[in-house]
C-alpha cells in the first residue's frame, strides 16, 4: 500500500502541473518551437509595467511616462532617470532592474567624458546596454532583465528615441510606446506618424506624447500633475524632467482641449 500510495503521489495531477512546461527551467533551454520562454516571461513583465511614450521632431526628443503609486499611503514611483546632459531613459517593468541599467549607462557616459572629453553618442550607449542585457541570456543560472527601456537623447546626428526590450533587441524609432495598454498609444502615434516629426513647437510635441499616454490609462483615471512626467532633450536643451507643479501647463493645455469636446 505504501508503494501504491507513493505511485499515486508521483502520478498525481498537482505534480504533473508543476512540469507542464519543461523548457522554461533556465534561460539556455530552447523549446522545440524555437522559443526561449524566460525571455518571453520577461517581456510579459514589461507589458504589465507602467506606460511610457517617446516622440521626436527635427530638434528635440520627448518622453512622457506614468508614475505608479502602490497605495494611497505611499508616493509615486519615478519611472524616468537622467543619464547625462544629453541622454535620459524611461522604463517599464522591474524598477530595480532599471536602476541597475541606469548605473551602467551613467558609468559608460562618465568613462567617455573622462577618456575623450566629449559626450557619448547615443547609438553607442544603446548598443552597450543591449550587449549587457544579451549576456544574461547566454549563461545558465542567470535571468534576463525584466525591464523595457525608452532612451531619449541628442547627439551630432540629431534627436533619437530608442527602444530596448528584454530580448536585447533595440530599435531607432520615430515614436514608440511601451508598457501596459501601450497598443492604444501606438495607435495614436501611428495616426500622427507624419505630423509629429513636423511639429516645431516643443509644447505641442510634448502634448502629442501626453495624448498618446492618456490613451493608456484606465477609464476611471485621468492624467494629473502627480501621476505623469515629461522629459525633454534637444539641440539647445539639456535633459530636463518636468514633474509635479512643473507639469501644470501641460495638464491645463490637455484639459482646455477636452473642454470643447465635452461641451459639444
Amino acid at each position: 500500500k505504501a508503494g501504491k500510495g507513493l505511485l499515486q503521489v508521483v502520478e498525481g495531477p498537482s505534480l504533473s502541473k508543476m512540469f507542464r512546461n519543461q523548457y522554461d527551467n533556465d534561460i539556455t533551454t530552447w523549446s522545440p518551437q524555437g522559443r526561449i520562454h524566460q525571455v518571453e516571461y520577461a517581456m510579459e513583465a514589461v507589458k504589465q509595467g507602467t506606460a511610457c511614450v517617446g516622440v521626436k521632431n527635427k530638434t528635440h526628443a520627448v518622453i512622457a511616462a506614468l508614475k505608479r503609486s502602490p497605495s494611497e499611503l505611499s508616493g509615486y514611483q519615478k519611472k524616468v532617470f537622467p543619464i547625462d546632459d544629453h541622454i535620459g531613459m524611461a522604463m517599464s517593468g522591474l524598477t530595480s532592474d532599471a536602476r541597475s541599467l541606469c548605473r551602467f549607462m551613467r558609468s559608460e557616459c562618465l568613462g567617455q567624458k573622462w577618456a575623450y572629453s566629449e559626450p557619448l553618442p547615443v547609438y553607442r550607449l544603446v548598443a552597450s546596454v543591449a550587449s549587457k542585457m544579451q549576456r544574461c541570456t547566454q549563461f545558465w543560472g542567470r535571468r534576463p532583465f525584466g525591464v523595457g527601456v525608452l532612451i531619449a537623447g541628442f547627439d551630432e546626428k540629431g534627436p533619437h528615441v530608442y527602444s530596448i526590450d528584454p530580448s536585447s533587441n533595440y530599435y531607432d524609432c520615430k515614436s514608440m510606446a511601451i508598457g501596459a495598454r501601450s497598443q492604444s498609444a501606438k495607435t495614436y502615434l501611428e495616426r500622427h506618424v507624419d505630423e509629429i516629426p513636423q511639429t516645431e513647437d516643443l509644447t505641442q510635441l510634448a502634448l502629442h506624447a501626453l495624448r498618446a499616454l492618456r490613451d493608456c490609462l484606465p477609464s476611471d483615471t485621468e492624467l494629473s500633475t502627480r501621476n505623469c512626467t515629461v522629459c525633454v532633450v534637444g539641440a539647445d536643451t539639456p535633459f530636463v524632467a518636468y514633474e509635479d507643479e512643473k507639469m501644470t501647463p501641460f495638464i491645463k493645455a490637455l484639459e482646455s482641449e477636452a473642454a470643447p469636446m465635452a461641451s459639444s
